[in-house]
């Protein structure tokens, strides 16, 4: 073999193995491009999610600043984040200008309770559907997401009229009860009821257990993601409701906070600094049940299809 052929193999080989301006067996050039195009994209990923919370913060953040204004810097041309000076007081001033602490009350026992009557009625429900065999389960199961399709305008007066004939006016059961029944929450637990191995089940049979020990000491413990992601679905659907109160009571001593908040701008709509304030103070509950569950919640949407898989 010649010089000059040794010369062009060790050139060759020397190519080859530093990968320039060739690719390897991966496709990459050098190994350079493709890192680069993997370090872009959770760049501007970042930034498009930093974007966007900052849309969705933009309100939150005027309305409690707002609050720490006085009534005529809300409005000021040009607007301006910051007050002369941060009045904390707005916030005494709108617990005293309406009863609103028993409406944050109200609304407490209200949602609370709505909340553990939904957990349990879609649990079991949840389970038949899930795990119990009968004829006509998936028929019956498809009438009952039916009614997700029902716009709450639509039952409202026949639901009025049914709480009428019952006395219920003006009572908190009228408030809880026609809504602790929802074919959502069986849903989103059957969901996850779906993916439980059913070898856990057949254990516990074998064991001796019914339905009822399998559902609670199984069942419930394994699917507690689950039921986070419904309590705070439930808890914040009842807390924010505004038409069926509206209806159903017409006294203070049922009044909730989305009704005390529309009382307080009709009498004294010029105070929208303790509106704000008012506002912020009834955003708090549901604000920090999601800080306490966030752990709970991520999982739960995962596991239970609705994260978009």
């Amino acid at each position: 073999m010649t010089s000059e052929t040794l010369g062009a193999t060790s050139t060759g080989l020397t190519a080859a193995g530093s990968g320039t301006g060739s690719p390897d067996g991966g496709g990459r050039v050098g190994g350079v491009v493709p890192q680069k195009r993997h370090k872009r994209r959770p760049v501007v990923s970042q930034l498009l999610l930093t974007l966007a919370l900052l849309v969705f913060l933009a309100p939150l953040a005027w309305m409690v600043l707002s609050s720490l204004k006085s009534a005529g810097e809300i409005f000021t041309t040009p607007p301006r984040l910051f007050g002369e000076t941060l009045l904390f007081r707005n916030y005494g001033d709108a617990l005293d200008f309406l009863p609103f602490g028993r409406f944050m009350v109200n609304t407490a026992f209200v949602a609370v309770t709505g909340t553990l009557i939904t957990l349990v009625t879609s649990a079991l429900s949840a389970y038949a559907f899930a795990r119990l065999r009968f004829r006509g389960r998936d028929s019956l199961f498809l009438v009952y997401l039916g009614t997700l399709m029902v716009p709450q305008e639509v039952v409202v007066v026949p639901m009025f009229l049914i709480m009428n004939q019952l006395g219920w006016v003006n009572t908190f059961q009228a408030l809880i009860l026609p809504w602790a029944f929802t074919a959502f929450g069986t849903f989103l637990l059957r969901q996850f009821f779906l993916t439980i191995p059913k070898e856990l089940e057949e254990s516990a049979r074998i064991d001796g257990a019914g339905h009822w020990r399998i559902l609670t000491q199984i069942i419930v413990p394994i699917a507690a993601p689950a039921f986070a992601v419904l309590a705070v679905f439930t808890f914040i659907t009842y807390w924010n409701s505004f038409l069926w109160p509206l209806i159903i009571t017409n006294d203070v001593s049922t009044t909730t906070v989305p009704l005390g908040l529309n009382l307080f701008l009709g009498q004294n709509g010029q105070a929208w600094n303790l509106l704000m304030a008012a506002a912020t103070i009834s955003m708090a509950p549901t604000a920090l049940l999601v800080l306490l569950l966030q752990r709970y919640l991520v999982k739960g949407i995962a596991l239970s299809g609705l994260g978009g898989r």
